[in-house]
């Protein structure tokens, strides 16, 4: 054993943090290879004498890292003999899309190779989000979670540890007592991006809200609603759910968080000889290169995805404890 663990009284290292290293080394020297059986707690404790406890932090955070795993009442094995990662993270998205794959990759490129990331999907799905979560407890050393818009979200979080749990994309009230975050105040955003095309919206008499209430951020209807009623008197407005039997008129505008309910309205739009930005007006949610071109252009509130990517990789790395928002804007092309 001596060979493998190396445990000295006068360093001024924790002894626990002797137990990584050592474990660490004796890998990367080929001491120990992958799949071999590591010596077990109760003789690690007796050989250097150690409490339960040290042994069990320093193997938790090498079991998180990814470097051993265990086997109920066999033991811990080498899993990897990848050490010179430090974090090793847990990415749970609720779908991959084109601006979310701007995020993740921005994200992957700012760990600048400091980490592994496995990322999962629970397609806003409540059960798949909460066992997800339960499998992965314990695995990792941090976890970046977006949360959408399930309730009572928390009860299900506080099972990780605290420290270790970042918020991404959505918020609430509840999460943001416990968890750092990067995410969007999409009230907020909304109001301020709208207030950004007042001379635009001047040119339509009818502000409409597409608004499905599935996984549409609930914050998008609120902001529109404030901005609504305090130019209650300059235009009418309203939330649809769908565009199904909803008759599109010259001299409205609409904002379409769905990107199936924006190629609904350009399609619309081309049938009834409709001019985007002239006749009718048309808002998208999130940016893409595709938006740039489709119908010579169309407008959109977005956030910066890559911006977001980069500052949730330098919150993991260096451990802060923040809320940053990461603001929208109002990106006016043609078809506003």
């Amino acid at each position: 054993m001596n060979q493998i663990i190396k445990i000295s009284s006068d360093s001024g290292i924790p002894k626990y943090k002797q137990l990584i290293n050592s474990l660490l080394e004796a890998i990367e020297a080929g001491v120990i290879q992958k799949a071999d059986r590591l010596p077990s707690i109760n003789a690690i404790c007796k050989e250097f004498t150690l409490s339960r406890d040290t042994v069990l932090v320093a193997f938790n955070e090498l079991k998180a890292r990814g470097v051993i795993s265990s086997v109920p009442g066999k033991g811990y094995y080498v899993e990897s003999t990848v050490t010179q990662f430090k974090h090793k993270i847990f990415l749970l998205f609720d779908e991959l899309n084109a601006f979310k794959e701007v995020l993740y990759n921005s994200f992957l490129e700012s760990l600048k190779g400091q980490a592994v990331v496995d990322i999962y999907f629970h397609h806003f799905n409540r059960h798949v989000f909460k066992d997800l979560i339960e499998a992965s407890n314990g695995a990792y050393t941090s976890y970046v979670i977006m949360p959408a818009k399930f309730n009572d979200v928390y009860s299900i979080l506080k099972q990780l540890p605290q420290d270790k749990v970042y918020i991404l994309d959505q918020t609430n009230a509840t999460l943001v007592k416990h968890y750092p975050s990067v995410h969007q105040n999409f009230e907020k955003d909304m109001i301020a991006a709208l207030n950004s095309g007042m001379e635009e919206l001047k040119k339509y008499q009818k502000l409409f809200l597409v608004f499905p209430g599935g996984k549409e951020p609930i914050g998008q209807m609120k902001g529109f609603h404030k901005f609504c009623e305090q130019y209650r008197e300059q235009w009418e407005s309203e939330v649809i759910v769908s565009l199904k039997d909803h008759s599109i008129k010259k001299g409205e505008v609409y904002i379409v968080p769905s990107d199936k309910d924006l190629v609904s309205l350009v399609k619309i739009a081309k049938a009834e000889n409709l001019e985007l930005g002239k006749d009718l007006g048309v808002i998208s949610y999130n940016d893409t290169p595709l938006k740039e071109v489709v119908a010579d252009g169309i407008t959109t509130i977005s956030t910066n995805f890559s911006a977001m990517g980069s500052l949730l990789a330098d919150m993991v790395l260096s451990k802060k404890n923040k809320q940053i928002e990461n603001v929208s804007y109002l990106v006016s092309r043609k078809s506003f």
